[in-house]
């Protein structure tokens, strides 16, 4: 029989549960560990690595979640189910194309996190930058859980879930999300234990647990227990007078069972892990015991005159996607600040439980929790390997990849001085199309607002922020410039996953300086990524503007592989005070000059120019589509690329993600390709490249190709005029594409191959480390 989806229970007020938890007393045949009853769940990390892996964060990566260097969150957010039956009706009229034509796309997610376990377990990776990576990985799948398996669950339990795109029905979806996630956490687990803690080990770098310790560093951790980490633990116990506790999402738990020395009778009782205390504790130089170890070994101290019979770590995935419903609010701040405090009391979607837990304290949790039994994992301890970001940052470059400190653009500092550059003057004799983290950030877009902001003659600053750091200079930049009198419009997406709280904060403290603050347009998140500038040059007001793929985030943008337009083309100018225009005020215009915008204009924008290809192939003109992106699944886009393909187009995909495309499938896509690269940089920017008969035209921007995008966000992408530029990136998504770079391959079955190697088990070219040298060559600095 099927496991039941829970129906997600309504958010508590209080303590969770109902009452008294019993436990019978302790029995001499003790149950198998859930590991022996799960047939074949270990096994899995025996297997060879399937091949295939950022944001980040560089690998979701991802996450944009703070410690994350990968996530891949800008993916996961759900997108409302494309009703399969309904996007056929409506394109009945075309050429018909085959059912099936569509990968999943929870299951081409899953593979991208493989892509990302797959650098953790390979041994040509920088040994702490595997540690990242194993990191990266659980960071990006907690994520994942709790927002698009939530997403699903809830939708299920409230029967608007549909067949998905792939053909799947929602339930076949989440049963294979919970099988394929089993064994993708199995072989994390193993690649930790069985390889990278062994190698740290070998490098000095100890991963130890509390009975490994000498008896020095477990007196050493008694003293930092007993004043550092004793006075913030709070034992809740189980009771008559006692209910179940709440268990808040990705806290780690130790379940504890006492006993009454006098009565004989057991009790459970919950010790939550301090989250804001180190995740790794330095027992002495070199060597790391989890806090929950410590926590462990002192449970006497927390539950004097009872007797501690057994402890077990366990951690919960709660539901943490936001609902607020704009159109019935008026003031979406507030309302946004009151569902940030229900986020904490989502349903749970999935619990991870140390693999020799009892089954009695197992089934209590399961049983209080409301969880069903598929989704409780059981995994070698330590549980919750996020806190190897501890461990990645330690201060061993020779265990990490070459350092790298980006340089100013050519096009800024053509002339070396100790002056900053005029980024204005650089902007009226050409555009600068800049390529980060090669390319820094600092000197180009961040000098370009702060001179914004200082210049007297700037009268205007218009600027969207849809991520930004803690301590943004960008915001100060934005501050200083409405405290010196000029007009400052910013546009704050305070829905942005994850970053709620801080653009709440950044929104208040713009206001406060004077800023016109402004979060949108109702229903749509605003997610492009622009810059205008409106100076007095003389009798002239001139527009200067940045168009990008990436966020004003000047700590992400040492991290994230994205692009960026500056210039002082009026035509773009013009554009963006149009767009701008819209965003703030009443304007209705849809159509612009050098821009596609969504969710009005891109994708039909896409599909025309995907299928004028077809029509430039058949009249024998020079014809290619060429897209970069993080994600493929919008089924318009897609099934234009089938059509293009179909007529003899060539098509080339480079996703960092998901793909819902299936390449080469005879009749249908066998002259489409599609690439995977992953690695230090998270590959972020979104570049359409057309053939266009023989005149390519270039588009880059913030877009990705799924509905959130182009249907329920702002998008922008801004049309790359220069000759140069456009053979810049012509030449960039070549060599991504090219054979003899190192990629991921992707197959018509779904299945992605790793491609490392040539025929001669030699390496094959890494475009990151390919960039990096070449600006390294260009500014005469010596390869290490």
């Amino acid at each position: 029989m099927k496991p039941a989806v829970p129906e997600p229970s309504p958010p508590p007020e209080g303590p969770a549960g109902n009452g008294a938890v019993t436990l019978p007393p302790a029995r001499s045949d003790a149950p198998e560990s859930p590991a022996a009853r799960k047939n074949g769940f270990m096994s899995q990390s025996d297997t060879q690595a399937e091949v295939q892996h950022p944001q980040p964060s560089v690998g979701s990566l991802a996450a944009h979640r703070p410690h994350t260097v990968a996530a891949t969150v800008s993916d996961l957010e759900p997108d409302i189910d494309a009703d399969l039956d309904a996007y056929e009706e409506s394109h009945a009229g075309g050429s018909p194309l085959p059912q099936g034509r569509f990968l999943d796309r929870e299951r081409s997610w899953l593979a991208f996190n493989e892509r990302v376990l797959e650098l953790a377990e390979d041994p040509a990776t920088p040994l702490l930058e595997r540690a990242n990576f194993l990191a990266i990985f659980a960071s990006n799948l907690d994520e994942f859980f709790m927002v698009r398996v939530a997403g699903l669950k809830r939708r299920i339990a409230t029967g608007v879930a549909t067949r998905s795109a792939s053909g799947l029905q929602p339930r076949e979806v989440l049963e294979m999300i919970w099988a394929r996630s089993r064994e993708l956490m199995a072989r994390h687990a193993a690649c930790y234990h069985e390889d990278v803690a062994p190698a740290l080990a070998e490098e000095g770098i100890h991963l130890v647990r509390w009975n490994e310790l000498a008896e020095k560093e477990q007196a050493r951790l008694f003293t930092l227990f007993r004043h550092q980490i004793f006075p913030v633990l709070t034992p809740l116990a189980v009771d008559p007078a006692h209910p179940f506790p709440y268990i808040s999402g990705l806290s780690l738990n130790l379940a504890v069972i006492v006993r009454n020395p006098v009565s004989g009778h057991r009790h459970f009782a919950r010790v939550k892990v301090p989250p804001l205390l180190s995740r790794l504790l330095e027992s002495s130089p070199g060597r790391y015991v989890p806090i929950e170890d410590v926590i462990a070994a002192h449970l006497e101290e927390l539950f004097p005159g009872m007797e501690v019979l057994e402890h077990h770590t366990f951690r919960l995935t709660r539901n943490e996607d936001l609902e607020v419903e704009e159109d019935d609010t008026e003031n979406l701040l507030q309302a946004l600040e009151k569902e940030l405090m229900r986020r904490r009391f989502g349903p749970p979607v999935r619990l991870e439980v140390e693999e020799s837990i009892d089954r009695e304290v197992l089934d209590l949790l399961v049983r209080e929790l409301k969880i069903s039994e598929a989704e409780v994992y059981p995994l070698p301890g330590p549980l919750d390997l996020t806190g190897l970001f501890r461990i990645a940052s330690l201060d061993r470059p020779e265990l990490k990849y070459r350092k790298f400190v980006a340089g100013t653009h050519r096009d800024l500092a053509e002339v070396e001085s100790a002056s900053a550059p005029d980024v204005f003057a650089a902007l009226r004799a050409r555009d600068v199309l800049l390529h980060h983290p090669y390319d820094s950030f600092s000197t180009s877009v961040q000098a370009f607002l702060e001179q914004a902001a200082a210049d007297p003659d700037v009268l205007a600053i218009k600027q969207t922020l849809y991520r930004t750091s803690g301590d943004s200079p960008i915001v100060d930049a934005l501050i200083d410039a409405a405290e010196s009198g000029k007009q400052v419009l910013v546009l704050v997406e305070i829905k942005a996953r994850f970053d709620e709280h801080a653009n709440i904060k950044w929104a208040r403290k713009l206001e406060e300086a004077g800023c016109h603050v402004v979060y949108g347009l109702v229903g749509l998140k605003t997610h492009c990524k622009l810059s205008l500038v409106v100076r007095q040059e003389g009798d002239l007001l001139r527009r200067y503007s940045h168009v990008g793929t990436g966020n004003y985030h000047p700590k992400t943008a040492r991290l994230y592989e994205d692009l960026g337009l500056l210039t002082a083309d009026p035509q773009v100018g013009a554009d963006l005070s149009d767009l701008f225009n819209r965003l703030s005020g009443y304007s209705r215009r849809e159509t612009y000059r050098r821009l596609l915008v969504a969710p009005k204009s891109l994708r039909d924008g896409l599909v025309a120019r995907i299928d004028k290809e077809a029509q430039h192939h058949r009249a024998g003109r020079p014809a290619f589509v060429r897209i970069k992106v993080n994600s493929m699944v919008d089924e318009a886009v897609i099934d234009a690329l089938y059509r293009a393909s179909q007529a003899g187009v060539p098509v080339d995909i480079w996703v960092r993600g998901i793909c819902a495309v299936r390449p080469g499938v005879a009749g249908l896509s066998e002259n489409i390709r599609v690439r995977s690269i992953l690695g230090r940089f998270l590959e972020h920017s979104r570049v359409f490249i057309f053939g266009n008969g023989g005149e390519p035209e270039v588009w880059f921007g913030s877009a990705d190709m799924m509905h959130r995008n182009l249907d329920r966000r702002i998008e922008a992408l801004v049309r790359v005029v220069d000759p140069g530029h456009r053979a810049v990136l012509d030449r960039l998504l070549d060599t991504g594409m090219s054979d003899t770079t190192a990629s991921w391959h992707l197959g018509p079955d779904g299945e992605w191959t790793r491609h490392a190697t040539d025929t001669d088990g030699q390496p094959l070219r890494n475009v990151q480390e390919m960039l990096i040298d070449a600006r390294r060559r260009r500014r005469g600095t010596a390869t290490p």
